[in-house]
C-alpha cells in the first residue's frame, strides 16, 4: 500500500490527515496493521475528551496482540469511526484492507497546528520502517 505523501506520521505508526482547518483524521499505518495481523477489535472511549500529543486515545486488538493508540497531536476527540464501532457494525478488518481510507479510527480537532511540524513526512516514515 505504500506511504501516502499527503499524511504525517508518528514513530508509533499512527498517521494524521488534515481534512479542513483544524479538523483531522487519525489511523494506524499500513505497516502497523501488517505487523499486528488480523484486527479483531478497536476500542476508543475518549470521544469528547481533550488530550495531549502522545496520550493514549484507544487500543487495537489483533489475533496476536493488543496495542495502544497514541494521539499524534493535542486536541479533542470528535468521533470514533462508526464502521469500527462494535455497536454499529464492528468491522475492524477495514483497517487491514484500507488503512489510509475507510480504516480511519478517529476524527479530531487539533488544538495547536504547530505540533504537526514535529511529525514525520512520508519519506522520513518510509526510512523509519525500511
Amino acid at each position: 500500500m505504500g506511504v501516502p505523501s499527503n499524511l504525517k506520521y508518528t514513530k508509533d505508526h499512527e498517521w494524521i490527515r488534515i481534512e479542513s482547518g483544524n479538523i483531522a483524521y487519525v489511523g494506524i499505518t499500513d505497516f502497523a496493521q501488517g505487523e499486528l495481523g488480523e484486527l479483531v477489535y478497536i476500542e476508543v472511549d475518549t470521544v469528547g475528551d481533550d488530550l495531549n500529543a502522545e496520550d493514549v486515545f484507544g487500543t487495537v486488538e489483533a489475533v496476536k496482540t493488543t496495542a495502544e493508540l497514541f494521539l499524534p497531536v493535542s486536541g479533542k476527540i470528535l468521533e470514533f469511526n462508526p464502521a469500527l464501532d462494535e455497536s454499529k457494525g464492528d468491522n475492524p478488518g477495514i483497517i487491514n484492507s484500507d488503512a489510509y481510507g475507510e480504516g480511519w479510527i478517529i476524527k479530531m480537532e487539533i488544538r495547536d497546528p504547530a505540533e504537526l511540524a514535529g511529525l514525520m513526512d512520508a519519506s522520513a516514515y518510509q526510512a523509519l520502517i525500511g
